[in-house]
Parts: structure tokens; sequence; C-alpha cells
């Protein structure tokens, strides 16, 4: 959400913003709702102190007995009470007019973000590792018969299309990976685990920006319910309407939950395996931070990330999204793709950004300054610390071998009983 007072200030500058993210200039439509509303706000208070004032009157005419001023008192001052109770049914629908304007524009990007449309536009900032050279032709991971514990067909069965049962030990790789990153997050990276619902109230979803505009992307229950589309919705949310102590930041957590979306408008995209489904695991990183505090705080949590990866041995590369790549709540986001040779190329692992006080104005979550000073907006950041399905599928596709065995990385042996390969029947040896 955006300050209106901001765009009063510097209607120009705010239109150039946005212009950098490819929208039309709003600032005139914006300063016009917002006049009209403080207008009729106005004129209220002003019906309101007249209506006190003819209240005021009513006595006095009746302690003198004049009755006909009596009377002409009491209807001007119902005439008043319909006409103030008008105007403020005018301003509150003229206010809401307003927040449902500036909700739906996406936070500004940073200057430093790259212009551009898409993902062709991206700048890549960084690399790390060299892609395993194969003698043979690798496959996919839904190809590969030490993979075979991922069955597509059952989920289908039980579920529709861009579901998967995991059996056996396929799924205890999952399930180890999913554990290697929580306690590398805890243990090396200092966030705090949390454990929190997937189910969430309709204002959870508004305060993070993934309603009003993005609701197709996500499941309503009939009970009014959203399931959440990452634990971002969840931890970040922990601030909403919160007033923290300057000296409790930065508040830095992780979760390991289940995701749910409904991949509103990706037909026909990734339809064959487990890369992109209705449901699945993401191990989640939030940080709410001082405002001076947030550029850094992303460069940070963008490392931990790239940590992941670097122990588990994946080769990767980061970019950082040009701005008509963006997410909406965005002013900065750095992704890392990891490198799947049975694609032969780079896929999104992780997206890492800094939202500013963009979601904290919508949650109003604030902090208190050591220093006595006035209350200021928390800043919020948020990134994937991994994907597990898709870090399933990079450590299947990079370490498979010509006869359908997967080399695991070592790391993962601790969470394996010792063991550091499936073999081509899918079993860990």
């Amino acid at each position: 959400m955006h300050d209106i007072r901001a765009i009063r200030e510097n209607p120009a500058a705010f239109d150039a913003a946005v212009a950098r993210r490819g929208d039309a200039p709003v600032s005139s439509s914006i300063l016009a709702l917002d006049e009209a509303r403080r207008a009729k706000i106005l004129a209220a208070e002003t019906a309101q102190a007249e209506q006190n004032k003819a209240a005021k009157a009513i006595g006095a005419a009746k302690a003198k007995g004049d009755e006909a001023e009596f009377e002409r008192l009491r209807a001007e001052v119902a005439d008043k009470k319909a006409e103030v109770a008008a105007m403020q049914t005018e301003a509150k629908d003229l206010d809401a007019q307003l927040t449902a304007a500036l909700e739906v524009i996406p936070n500004l990007a940073f200057e430093d973000v790259p212009l551009g449309e898409d993902e062709d536009d991206n700048v890549e900032i960084h690399r790390w590792g060299t892609p395993r050279e194969f003698s043979f032709a690798p496959k996919e991971h839904y190809e590969l018969s030490a993979a075979k514990g991922l069955e597509f067909d059952m989920g289908a069965k039980l579920s529709g299309s861009r579901f998967v049962m995991m059996r056996g030990h396929v799924a205890r790789v999952h399930r180890a990976l999913a554990q290697f990153m929580l306690d590398t997050h805890t243990g090396e990276n200092g966030l705090t685990e949390v454990n929190g619902p997937v189910l969430v109230r309709e204002e959870m979803m508004y305060g993070t920006g993934q309603l009003p505009k993005f609701g197709e992307d996500s499941y309503q229950t009939t009970n009014g319910w959203w399931l959440i589309p990452t634990s971002e919705v969840t931890l970040t949310n922990t601030a909403n309407g919160e007033m923290l102590a300057e000296g409790d930041l930065p508040v830095r957590m992780t979760s390991h939950s289940l995701c749910f979306r409904s991949e509103a408008g990706s037909a026909g995209r990734d339809t064959s395996g487990m890369l992109r489904q209705h449901q699945f695991e993401k191990v989640e990183m939030v940080s709410i931070t001082h405002p001076d505090h947030s550029r850094a705080e992303l460069d940070r949590m963008t490392e931990c990330a790239q940590g992941i990866l670097e122990k588990l041995g994946l080769p990767y590369r980061t970019v950082v999204l040009c701005t008509g790549d963006m997410g909406f709540g965005a002013r900065r986001t750095h992704d890392i793709e990891v490198w799947l040779p049975g694609q032969d190329t780079y896929r999104e692992i992780s997206s890492v950004s800094v939202c500013g006080n963009f979601q904290a104005r919508r949650m109003n979550a604030r902090f208190k300054p050591t220093d006595g000073g006035k209350p200021d907006y928390v800043h919020t950041l948020n990134g994937s610390g991994l994907a597990v399905g898709r870090c399933l599928i990079a450590v299947l596709e990079n370490g498979q071998n010509e006869d359908g065995s997967v080399d695991l990385p070592e790391v993962l042996a601790p969470y394996l009983g010792g063991k550091t390969r499936l073999g081509a029947d899918g079993q860990l040896v």
C-alpha cells in the first residue's frame, strides 16, 4: 500500500516510478479521489459543528420560553444530523474508492533495479558451480528409474493433474532435504523455526498483497479461509497490527510448510513431472527489519538460500529481476536458478524479495524507536530457502548415473541413515 501523503507531495516522481514498472500514470486520478474525500470530510465536519451549535441554542430557546425558536432549532438539528450522516457515508465511500485504487498499484522498484519487460531482461549477478558434463544424455527427474517412487498417475487418480504421490525412499530424500534446510537455517543462519497454520483469514492474505488483485492464484475454502500459497503469509503477518520494539529487530524466521497455488495462467507449462504443482512444500525465510537495514538484509537472505545449494553441490546462478518481471509487492528481487541437466537450463528454485514498508502499511505493522521517536513502519522481506520439490528435482537430475541410479549429496547422509545413493531400483544404498 502506498502513502497518499507521498503522492500528494510529489505526484510527478510517483508517476515516474510507476512508469518504470510499465504502468500508466495514476497520480491524477488518485489525487482527484483524495481531494474529493478530504472535501467531503471537511464539509461533514463543518455541518457537524453547525449541528452542535444549533443543539446548544435549543436549550437557551427553551429556557426563554421561545417555543417558535425552539421548534425551528430542533428541526434544524434534525436536518443537520441527516446531512452529516449522508456526508459521512459519502466520505467513507470515497475513502473506500481511494483505498481500492491504491491497493492495486504495485510497489515501486529501487532505482538500481534494471529496466525491462520480462525475464529476458533480467540481469545475472552471481554464478556458482560448473554444470556436470555427462557421458550420456541426462534424463529429466520423472524419467529416472531411481525416482520410481514419484507416482504421478496415483497423484492424478487421487487429486487430478499437477499432483504427485511420493512413496518409499524418494519420499525420504524429499523429507531429508527439508530437514537439512531447516537445520541449516536455524543452526547456522540465525533464523527461528516456526510451524504455523496453512489456513489463514482473508485479512492475512490482504496484508501480504495476495488479495485483492491475485485471488485467482490461490484457493479459498467454503467458510472463508484461504490456503496459503507460501508461508510468507503466515510468518509476515505475525507482525500484523503489532508495535514492535526497535531492539527486537530484526525478526528472522523460517518455516517448512505445505503451499497451495492454482497456477492460474500456466496452462500448458511444465505439465510433466513435479516442477509446477498445485500442492508443494517449501522452506520459507522471512525477515522483519528496521528500514535502514532492509537492503542489506536482502543480500544476507540471498546468501542463506545460495548457501543451501552450495552445500548440496548444485550449480546455480542468481539474477536480479527487471522492473517488468518483479512481483507485485517487491522493490527488488533476486531469483536463484538451479541447473537442471535434464532440461539443459537453469530454473528458479528461490525468489528473495525486499518489500520496504509496502506490506507493513497494509498490515499496520510498526516499531517504536528506542530513542522515543515517532513510531514507524517496519520493512519486510521474504524468500525461499528453498522450494523442497524443486530441490529434489535438482538433486535427482544432477546426481544421475547412466544405470539409472542417483548419487546423493553427502550432507544428506545423516538424514538417510548414512546412505548416499538411490539405486536404480529406487532403494537407498
